[in-house]
């Protein structure tokens, strides 16, 4: 297939919008069909983290995806660069117990990573405000960060000048394009592959704050990451759960553990959100043919959409173009999960 094809993207989240923008400057005519408002999505509510490191030592179904993480993440710079999306490469530190901490810098040291631990001093430095309780932080330089809304707006506004069309409507099946990618959530009309995502709802707060530093916060089981005036802490975890209405009853345990942090955050006024992601039974996002002819599958990202965008991009557009989609593909296969299939 010649970079001349035309392509109907389902989804104008992360996923869907980082493919169609490399699909665009592939020669395809692109289409993205999203019924909901800009940035109503999972990646609107997200904490913009892209966290190679401690996503792999601290989030067990992501143990042993550093490389495919690292690979994803060294592709952010050029597609920044084409979006005018802001990447800040500050890094993140871990807090807590000795014990906690020990575990942290041991998984760091098992994927071949190596943490610098922070005195007091150097974590007031990194971290303004973050609770007198740590003394000691590990601190990665790996894991960089973005602010969503405005990524999404500014990966909406290079696709359009891209040549990409948006249309506020669900896409419900390929129509006369050539090809139709399902960067949805779990909608098996879609493509059956779909029907292997199980959802998560999340929810996560968002406080105005003064100055907090440019770090990540990494706690034992909640995180602190800065944002546009303030901080959002995050995040919970409801597997099963499809309805992405906010629950008022979600707050205050956000809140405490937000406030362990970063004790300020006790006073000041502070907004729920919620999102639902999509999931697949290993933890990474299926991406590229679907059995269902001219279908490509690129969901399921998990808590990791923003990390992997680009590199699902990068694998959506080789599969449409009939290029080599990079050494990753067999293990992001969407039909990994059919009886009798290994990848």
């Amino acid at each position: 297939m010649t970079g001349s094809a035309t392509v109907i993207v389902a989804g104008a989240g992360a996923l869907g919008l980082s493919t169609a923008l490399a699909l665009a400057g592939a020669g395809c005519a692109v289409t993205v069909c999203d019924p909901a408002e800009e940035a109503a999505n999972a990646s609107g509510v997200a904490a913009g983290m892209l966290a190679p490191a401690f996503e792999t030592v601290l989030d067990a179904a992501s143990a042993e995806h550093l490389a495919l993480f690292l690979t994803a993440r060294d592709l952010w710079p050029g597609l920044a660069a084409r979006a005018g999306v802001e990447l800040d490469r500050s890094g993140a530190v871990a807090v807590g117990s000795e014990t906690w901490l020990a575990t942290v810098r041991a998984g760091l040291s098992r994927v071949g990573l190596h943490g610098s631990d922070l005195g007091r001093t150097a974590l007031e430095a990194v971290a303004p405000g973050l609770s007198g309780a740590f003394e000691v932080g590990v601190m990665t330089r790996e894991d960089w960060r973005l602010e969503p809304v405005a990524a999404l707006a500014a990966l909406r506004r290079a696709a359009a000048a891209a040549g990409v069309s948006f249309r506020a409507e669900a896409a419900r099946d390929r129509g006369a394009a050539d090809w139709l990618v399902a960067a949805t959530g779990a909608k098996a009309d879609l493509a059956p592959e779909l029907a292997h995502l199980s959802p998560i709802k999340g929810h996560i707060l968002r406080a105005r704050m003064d100055d907090v530093g440019r770090f990540s916060v990494r706690g034992e089981g909640a995180y602190a990451v800065p944002t546009a005036g303030g901080l959002a802490v995050g995040a919970t975890m409801e597997p099963g759960v499809s309805d992405p209405t906010v629950d008022p009853s979600r707050a205050p345990s956000l809140l405490a553990a937000g406030a362990a942090l970063f004790p300020d955050l006790a006073d000041v006024q502070a907004s729920l959100a919620a999102g639902v992601r999509a999931a697949t039974p290993d933890g990474l996002p299926m991406v590229g043919a679907s059995v269902e002819p001219r279908v490509l599958v690129a969901a399921g990202a998990r808590r990791n959409g923003w990390l992997l965008a680009p590199l699902v991009a990068q694998v959506i557009a080789a599969c449409v173009t009939g290029r080599d989609p990079g050494p990753y593909a067999a293990r992001l296969d969407p039909r990994r999960f059919e009886p009798g299939r290994t990848s």
